[in-house]
């Protein structure tokens, strides 16, 4: 089931969606009727709110990979710098922000393709392959 609850007949009905959606926002698809619509570019989501986006995208596999990489450099800054884990969690937590908000977009696209979801149309595949979200 897809998040639009479209069937075939409906075809018509996403492309028109499509027409409304901002120049920097892909579309991809899986065989099984799953579609997905995502920004390309920065998340600034993520920047505001480290890794909740992910969470609300039910993203399971880049929340774990994201909580390993900040607890492990959470835990090499505390053991460098001698703090608690607390306050090197406070210290290096705008950094993650910043980091999830230049890299989280790349790393969702990148993981649906492993899922098996390809790119709805031309324009979604050009936006995806010229900011190299798309191998």
């Amino acid at each position: 089931m897809n998040q639009f609850n479209l069937n075939d007949e409906d075809d018509d009905q996403l492309k028109q969606l499509l027409t409304m959606l901002p120049d920097n926002y892909a579309v991809i698809y899986r065989k099984d009727g799953r579609v997905r619509i995502n920004k390309v570019g920065l998340s600034f989501t993520a920047l505001f709110f480290g890794i909740l986006p992910a969470w609300f995208r039910g993203d399971w596999y880049n929340i774990f990979c994201m909580l390993g990489i900040e607890a492990g450099f959470t835990m090499l800054y505390s053991y460098i710098t001698k703090t608690d884990l607390a306050t090197a969690s406070y210290a290096l937590g705008v950094f993650f922000n910043f980091l999830w908000c230049g890299i989280y977009n790349l790393m969702y696209f990148r993981h649906s393709q492993n899922l098996g979801y390809e790119p709805y149309d031309k324009r979604s595949e050009q936006l995806l392959k010229q900011h190299r979200y798309y191998r």
